[in-house]
């Protein structure tokens, strides 16, 4: 995950970017490719410059406009040089007024607006953002068929539903405080795994008590995932988690025990698979 701000004064704007440096190390050449993969419409770049600041690297550079903005189309595509899963945080601001957009594989492009935008703009992009990235997420989507497949009986399910958003809540008062960074392939790959143990348990502890205490643990992982954007973002991912996560379980309703233990090796095999996946990528 990356920041940026930028700062329009009349039409000139300056941008600096903030990247940590082990996503850095992923580019071949920092010092001009960084900067070509983030485009303000309309703007030209007159200069730039980049450096190492307490383990960031960061770029400044300047633009100027054409004439006066009051909305601007941006195009940010760090996540073709850096790590497909790539995530830029951009706040922009023009005197009194500010907006912010956040980038990544499916959302290349957004509009930032100078202006005040009203609470419900703000709360229905970030609720559409949320609900967006919970269901782009492969190991998100495969805990919550886990969910239902390792619940006994449908009060069980709704227990473990419970437990697991609760997981997602409980960490993000405490994610800031975290010592190091932790990178979004390495919080994709503990989600995976967290699948994987779920399907261990499905297997060869069936009768498992307390399984609402295992996945609220694993919940924490989740909210992970969510921790590091506005919180509408997991109020939507919540939302659409609950739903999803319903329809799953009217939908095995009808399952069989058999159909159920090879739901759960399919969900280990899977979760392993995701998990090196998010290693060697």
């Amino acid at each position: 995950m990356s920041t940026g701000e930028l700062r329009v004064d009349g039409p000139t704007a300056v941008y600096e970017l903030r990247m940590p440096m082990y996503e850095v190390a992923h580019v071949s050449n920092p010092q001009t490719e960084l900067l070509n993969h983030i485009r303000f419409d309309g703007a030209r770049r007159t200069s730039a410059s980049c450096h190492e600041e307490e383990g960031m690297y960061v770029c400044r550079g300047v633009y100027e406009f054409p004439g006066l903005v009051d909305r601007l189309d941006v195009e940010c595509t760090f996540y073709q040089i850096t790590v497909p899963n790539h995530v830029h945080l951009l706040r922009a601001i023009q005197g009194p007024n500010s907006d912010q957009a956040v980038f990544d594989q499916s959302f290349p492009r957004a509009e930032v607006r100078f202006r005040p935008p009203s609470r419900a703009e703000v709360v229905l992009r970030e609720l559409a953002a949320g609900i967006w990235r919970a269901v782009a997420s492969p190991a998100g989507l495969l805990f919550l068929l886990s969910l239902v497949i390792a619940a006994r009986s449908a009060r069980e399910a709704l227990l473990l539903i419970a437990m697991f958003l609760a997981g997602e809540c409980a960490v993000r008062p405490v994610a800031a405080r975290i010592p190091w960074p932790l990178s979004p392939r390495f919080i994709e790959a503990a989600m995976a795994l967290t699948v994987a143990y779920l399907a261990v348990e499905i297997l060869t502890l069936p009768d498992a008590g307390k399984r609402w205490a295992v996945v609220l643990a694993l919940g924490l992982f989740h909210g992970l995932y969510f921790a590091g954007f506005p919180l509408g973002y997991l109020a939507g991912a919540a939302a659409v988690q609950a739903v999803l996560a319903t329809l799953l379980l009217l939908a095995a309703r009808w399952s069989t025990l058999a159909m159920r233990r090879a739901s759960a090796w399919g969900l280990l095999l899977a979760g392993l698979g995701w998990f090196t996946a998010r290693l060697i990528r």
